[in-house]
């Protein structure tokens, strides 16, 4: 049964494509939603969903999830495209522009300042506690997406046997990720295309309430807004602007520092995860992880859970961890006098290579998003990518478990398979429990996961305070 408001506003909106939401209503209401982005995208989405569609009924269930299906096809994070697409329905390019951009901005703030901290203070005792705390937590809550994530991608045998193959190839062989998330898309798309019910993609978000909000009875209505029609000629020319945006410092920086300059890596490496980040952040974090540790030594190994803990705490989305990784590689490697500015600066050139394309994917596609409703070979692929992530999230799991849990590992090769293996000798005992406790809050207790990240926080601080370690 419709309440008052809902039967006001469709009496008073046009019938085919208007609205009466102010554009400044609607800027409450993003920084709301980005005040609240905690918990992942799963955590992002359902905030969304309960303010846009639970308590404004602004876009009905079926119109929300159209577009977050859309956004899950896309490289990059889905939460804040989500509210990209939905902005940009509601009050045109302005709207998502607004939208994705606070959606992203008070996590950048809050992990500048974290990254501030972590530089000039790392190493004493207080703030090692708060890190040492954070990565037990941040293990347990990896491990929940790998379960949270395999009960709704396990849904039949070659699901699972996408999974375990993906498994594999990343842990045993170090094949890129790039190269599964395409075998998985390309596996998938060819199950969907021959309407095998194996390859079939579904769930959604249900009202709060236990009743779904029909589009008709929103407040955008069941039609499509005039500005939301293909366009060819607008897509082109958005599309041309923010090429121009995103590029542009890429391109000046490799011509004028070479691509050896840590800014011009940067940069690069960067824009380059922005073109292949399927899956989430957890599914890419490894290949990240791999290449900031191993290939360009901007990080530590430990360092990577602490950025990822710092990104665990704070608003936004959880690949806003690359923001930390550009950081600590510029602080130790731009030199100069001023290690902080230049850590600063690769921190916004950090983002801005990540973000920008999230805009440049929703402006030239969603117009043109219907086509794609029901085409089962695009559903397919997307089930098959969903699959090989929790077999790369398995891998991140036991690649943070080996360095949350242990103090040194030692490099084994043989069979054609390259791997790092722990001394058990230096198993981490404070570590151990830690862990162990917050796996017990998460999957047993059901904590929060700001709780549990809170709490193992300042576990790690007592810990450290009394041990004398710091």
């Amino acid at each position: 049964m419709q309440d008052r408001a809902t039967v006001a506003i469709a009496a008073e909106k046009p019938a085919a494509t208007g609205h009466n939401i102010p554009f400044g209503e609607a800027l409450k209401v993003w920084l709301r939603v980005a005040g609240l982005s905690f918990g992942g995208p799963a955590g992002q989405i359902a905030v969304m969903h309960r303010i846009l569609v639970d308590e404004k009924r602004w876009i009905g269930e079926s119109r929300f999830l159209h577009a977050l299906n859309y956004c899950m096809l896309l490289p990059g994070p889905e939460a804040q495209q989500l509210a990209v697409y939905l902005g940009w329905l509601l009050h045109k390019t302005r709207g998502g522009v607004v939208a994705g951009t606070l959606f992203v901005l008070p996590g950048f703030l809050a992990i500048l300042a974290l990254s501030y901290i972590y530089a000039a203070f790392g190493n004493v005792g207080l703030v090692e506690g708060l890190f040492f705390g954070l990565k037990a937590a941040v293990l347990a809550i990896v491990l929940q997406a790998v379960n949270r994530i395999g009960k709704r991608a396990m849904k039949n045998r070659a699901m699972v046997a996408i999974a375990a193959i993906a498994f594999v190839a990343i842990f045993f062989f170090g094949v890129p990720f790039p190269l599964i998330i395409l075998g998985a898309a390309l596996i998938g798309f060819l199950g969907g295309r021959a309407e095998s019910p194996s390859f079939r993609l579904g769930g959604g978000h249900r009202s709060e309430q236990g009743s779904l909000l029909a589009d008709k009875d929103s407040a955008l209505g069941e039609h499509t807004p005039a500005h939301a029609q293909p366009d060819l000629a607008w897509s082109l020319r958005i599309s041309a602007i923010l090429l121009l945006l995103w590029l542009s410092p890429v391109v000046l920086l490799v011509v004028s520092l070479g691509p050896d300059n840590v800014f011009s890596q940067i940069a690069l490496f960067f824009t380059q995860m922005a073109v292949v980040t399927f899956g989430g952040a957890y599914a890419v974090l490894a290949y990240v992880a791999q290449a900031a540790v191993q290939h360009y030594g901007w990080l530590q190994p430990g360092e990577m859970l602490d950025g990822l803990g710092m990104a665990e705490t704070t608003p936004g989305p959880l690949i806003q961890v690359v923001q930390f990784v550009g950081f600590m590689g510029a602080y130790r490697h731009a030199g100069g006098p001023n290690p902080m500015l230049a850590a600063t600066l690769a921190a916004i050139l950090t983002t801005w290579v990540t973000f920008v394309p999230c805009f440049l994917w929703i402006f030239l596609g969603a117009p043109f998003i219907e086509t794609l409703r029901d085409n089962k070979a695009l559903t397919g692929a997307m089930a098959a990518i969903t699959a090989a992530v929790v077999g790369v999230i398995l891998n991140l799991a036991i690649w943070f478990a080996l360095h949350v849990l242990f103090d040194q590992l030692t490099p084994w090769a043989g069979y054609g398979i390259s791997m790092e293996l722990p001394l058990w000798r230096t198993l981490n005992a404070p570590a151990l429990v830690l862990t162990l406790t917050a796996i017990l809050a998460i999957f047993w207790l059901q904590a929060r996961m700001l709780t549990t990240l809170v709490l193992c926080s300042a576990a790690g601080v007592i810990w450290f305070l009394v041990s004398g370690s710091g």
